[in-house]
């Protein structure tokens, strides 16, 4: 059985391999896949290479550089948090490893935003992306693209014609394209609304997180 002294380390071991599993799946796409290339492994399970200047799968928020540094302050409160409740022998177990989770997803992307567009040209298909000389990039520090690739085209249907604003349009689920980082971070925040969210606040109170002299 695992000691609680070996939490830690177990927690940003995770972090350590999702990042590196996240990171590694994105260079040997962003190397081999030209654009927006798709590749089948199953009817409902496809790698499709897109690039993304958003927020989780895709999604827009505001600024790139707005994002970025977001990401970065957030990732960084993340790391603080862990490394408070990683120390404390009244933390769960499990609850640390969904933040763990959480951790690496916002820092799997945040590599991709601040190095990617610096150290990686941007051609047009079929040719696929190489690296290049810092400076020599498609995009300055901080403004590079999210590498998406998972895809799974699970189910589709056209709705009825007499349906208002969707009629005769094609409904496919699951559509949007992500990657190891959004789904860290997905994971670990179900898991914490759905098991973890009273230990949360019992945390917060018995502990004294909220006084920022803790």
């Amino acid at each position: 059985m695992l000691k609680k002294e070996h939490y830690p380390w177990l927690v940003f071991g995770v972090v350590a391999i999702v990042i590196i599993l996240d990171q590694a799946l994105k260079l040997w796409i962003k190397t081999n896949f030209y654009l927006g290339e798709d590749y089948e492994i199953l009817p409902w399970f496809h790698l499709r290479f897109v690039q993304n200047n958003g927020f989780a799968f895709g999604m827009e928020l505001g600024s790139k550089v707005f994002l970025t540094l977001f990401r970065i302050v957030f990732g960084g409160f993340l790391c603080w948090y862990l490394y408070r409740i990683a120390r404390t022998a009244r933390v769960a177990l499990g609850y640390m490893v969904m933040v763990a989770l959480c951790v690496a997803g916002a820092f799997g992307n945040v590599i991709d935003c601040v190095f990617y567009g610096e150290i990686f040209n941007n051609p047009y298909p079929p040719e696929v992306a190489t690296f290049v000389p810092l400076g020599e990039g498609y995009a300055p520090w901080l403004q590079g693209r999210v590498v998406d690739m998972f895809w799974f085209p699970l189910f589709s249907f056209r709705w009825p014609e007499w349906m208002p604003f969707v009629g005769g349009e094609v409904f496919s689920f699951f559509d949007p394209v992500f990657n190891i980082a959004d789904a860290a971070i997905s994971v670990g925040i179900i898991a914490i609304i759905l098991f973890y969210s009273r230990f949360l606040e019992n945390f917060r109170r018995q502990t004294g997180l909220e006084k920022t002299n803790a």
